[in-house]
């Protein structure tokens, strides 16, 4: 599962992103990558790993929540299997 958000640009500064990205590995745990920076700039990337799957998604959806509170808009979403990811 893939979300990209983005808030809205403002006039002089370029706007700022966040990806979310929440994969399998091949022993069958859980990765959760959060990158964050500002578009065309510096970037932080930070990485959780899971056990299991319902402990990885709901961390995802924590991560989902917390930025569209924070004013982000959802610009892209991929490999999402229902309305709650599953």
């Amino acid at each position: 599962m893939r979300l990209y958000l983005q808030t809205v640009p403002g006039a002089a500064e370029a706007p700022r992103y966040v990806q979310i990205t929440l994969e399998q590995d091949l022993l069958g745990g859980w990765t959760l990558y959060r990158e964050s920076g500002i578009q065309g700039g510096r970037a932080t990337m930070k990485r959780e790993q899971f056990l299991e799957r319902d402990e990885a998604v709901a961390a995802f959806e924590k991560a989902r929540d917390a930025q569209l509170k924070r004013g982000f808009r959802l610009m892209f979403a991929q490999g999402l299997e229902g309305p709650y990811g599953r």
